[in-house]
């Protein structure tokens, strides 16, 4: 590494949905954090390091900007507000194609921060030209952005712009994490989450909502293969049944997705066992909260 290397965090804020964790997964080549079509998937603060000859980004994915209405949603904001504390610049990402944008709510989140700011404009693939350049030329007054980038996160069109532009903020310091890292997250953990994902993609209405997913046990057998027991908690018997369904068909479809989506991340035949416990209203209870590993966090 040379004289001249960088290393600082950029954490990417932004809305539900704008597309905050497909934009990490893409600058980092590799998915870290999941992603589903539904709003307010992301909980925790997820980190994703990237390193190169002259620099490490180490990004940290914060779940989407709200107002909140219960003690996990304040939880929530709390992480946004340690990972702003925390970063050298801020990615800020709005949908291009979201005309209903809450810039006020997106303010909040960095107006009085002091960081250096990169506006991203994602999903331009979703607009015509005319629309994006006056998109542009509305943000440049609406702030004084370090840069103002348009990208496609889903199309991988724009993100080396972005690592281009980060690389002219951060400071001169050496490597936080050795350079073959790109997280600092557990597989159980990230394990946990990808069952999670895959209840987004499987249920609908307030289900995915209700639901946290912690790992009992996570080992290898002697036969090589992984036994994992994971423990889905909601907050009524109600949706125990619908996550189970009649006969257990739908806990067992669940299981299979799952299955596949931990199978390729670790690169390993698992054995996946999935139970369902009803911890009423864990989403308000601080208890709970502390026990799942929402902790209040301060800047």
């Amino acid at each position: 590494m040379s004289n001249e290397f960088k290393c600082g965090y950029a954490a990417i804020l932004g809305l539900p949905n704008a597309g905050k964790s497909t934009l990490m997964n893409n600058l980092l080549g590799q998915k870290i954090s999941i992603v589903t079509r539904r709003p307010q998937t992301t909980r925790h603060r997820i980190i994703g390091v990237h390193t190169d000859q002259d620099s490490q980004i180490i990004f940290v994915d914060t779940p989407g900007l709200l107002n909140p209405a219960y003690k996990m949603q304040e939880r929530l904001v709390s992480f946004i507000h340690k990972s702003v504390a925390e970063a050298d610049v801020l990615l800020l990402i709005v949908d291009a194609a979201n005309e209903k944008n809450n810039f006020e709510l997106l303010s909040t989140a960095f107006n009085q921060s002091g960081k250096p700011v990169i506006l991203l404009l994602n999903k331009i693939d979703l607009i015509d030209k005319q629309k994006l350049l006056s998109l542009i030329s509305t943000c440049q007054n609406w702030f004084g952005f370090q840069a103002i980038i348009p990208i496609s996160a889903q199309n991988n069109d724009g993100v080396q712009l972005v690592l281009n532009e980060i690389k002219k903020i951060l400071p001169l310091h050496p490597a936080l994490f050795p350079d073959d890292v790109l997280t600092e997250h557990t597989e159980r953990f990230l394990t946990a989450e990808l069952i999670r994902e895959a209840i987004f993609d499987r249920y609908f209405d307030e289900i995915p909502y209700s639901c946290d997913v912690q790992i009992e046990e996570f080992k290898e057998r002697e036969n090589g293969m992984i036994f994992i027991l994971a423990y889905i908690f909601v907050e009524k018997d109600s949706q125990k049944s619908i996550i189970i369904g009649k006969d257990g068909t739908m806990i067992r479809s669940l299981g299979i997705d799952a299955r596949k989506k931990i199978e390729e991340f670790l690169n390993s035949k698992i054995y996946l066992e999935l139970r369902v416990k009803v911890e009423p209203n864990w989403r308000r209870n601080e208890k709970s909260l502390q026990r799942f590993g929402y902790h209040q966090m301060t800047d």
